[in-house]
């Protein structure tokens, strides 16, 4: 006669529900910060590689600091390769927000070192771009469109706005979205996706009620149903100065009273229910370092709807 434990069949069952648990709460993507900062220091300008989990395939959200992300990524053994490796395999394209050189500065200084890939962003965007820094005189023009000797080496790949497209090397889509960065200047977000899962990238943006485009809120609308699905798995989103700073002296970014009030807004959209325990990143912080300190204090004090904060660290991967 075969006896049964109760302990053990107990315990297998807890190990069974927790083994479910786990796989349900497994990483889809892997984020790789390059950059952080939002200034002064030019080894940390913003930067993120994001890919799917355990991939090799990364798309570089903007690229303010490249090769010296890099470094740091090897140094606190996030990838094992050598630099020069990962820049030119791992990274199959840069999805450049805006052309502001904090965002543009790793791409356009290592692009001598680079291997062929695409520059991805708007048309407004890479029209600036190619006139004031691949145009020949500031920079060689290392892609095939412009002016001077075209050396073809990135393939300028204009998005337009709110349309799904391929990611040529990879196996993710994105999806652009115009935001205001202090209106009419232009700033863009991409919704990257991988299978059924969602990661949102915003570049340096204002909050609409002093930016009067409505840009957030048609952002929010059309990530909402991720949001109420759980197929976004993280926002990374700026936040660049202090609660202190006087909304005049904004420039087209956000405080934590800002980015709260945005995120109550996509609450509203999406369900306040859906938004505990939503990954979100904190992008952009802008020295001194007192004023880092304040905003990563303020962002906490003001997480009354249970959002998951990461402040990001250069080097370090993150599961989202």
């Amino acid at each position: 006669m075969i006896r049964f434990n109760k302990q053990k069949i107990f315990t297998l069952a807890t190990l069974s529900l927790l083994s479910l648990t786990t796989l349900g709460q497994k990483a889809h993507f892997d984020l790789i910060p390059l950059g952080v900062k939002g200034g002064t220091d030019e080894s940390n300008m913003s930067c993120y590689m994001l890919g799917a989990s355990g991939s090799e395939q990364f798309v570089a959200l903007d690229a303010g600091t490249v090769y010296a992300g890099l470094q740091k990524a090897v140094e606190k053994k996030t990838f094992t390769l050598p630099v020069s490796q990962l820049m030119r395999k791992y990274i199959k394209g840069y999805f450049i927000s805006h052309p502001h050189l904090d965002h543009v500065s790793g791409l356009i200084i290592n692009s001598p070192g680079d291997t062929a890939k695409s520059i991805y962003a708007t048309q407004k965007c890479m029209s600036i771009m190619q006139e004031n820094y691949f145009n020949d005189k500031t920079w060689v023009n290392f892609g095939d469109a412009g002016v001077g000797v075209l050396l073809k080496k990135y393939h300028y790949a204009t998005l337009p706005l709110e349309t799904e497209q391929n990611i040529s090397g990879t196996d993710m889509t994105v999806k652009a979205f115009s935001l205001s960065h202090i209106e009419p200047f232009e700033s863009t977000a991409f919704l990257i996706k991988h299978q059924d899962s969602y990661v949102l990238y915003l570049g340096d943006t204002g909050p609409d009620e002093l930016e009067k485009a409505g840009k957030l809120k048609n952002l929010w609308k059309n990530i909402a149903p991720l949001v109420k699905s759980k197929q976004l798995k993280g926002i990374l989103i700026e936040v660049s100065f202090p609660n202190e700073q006087p909304n005049h002296l904004l420039f087209g970014h956000l405080t934590p009273q800002w980015l709260m009030k945005e995120m109550s807004v996509l609450a509203d959209l999406a369900g306040k229910e859906n938004m505990k325990g939503l990954n979100v990143v904190i992008t952009h912080l802008k020295p001194p370092a007192i004023n880092e300190q304040k905003i990563i204090e303020q962002v906490k004090a003001q997480n009354i709807l249970g959002l998951n904060i990461i402040f990001p660290q250069q080097g370090e991967k993150i599961k989202l």
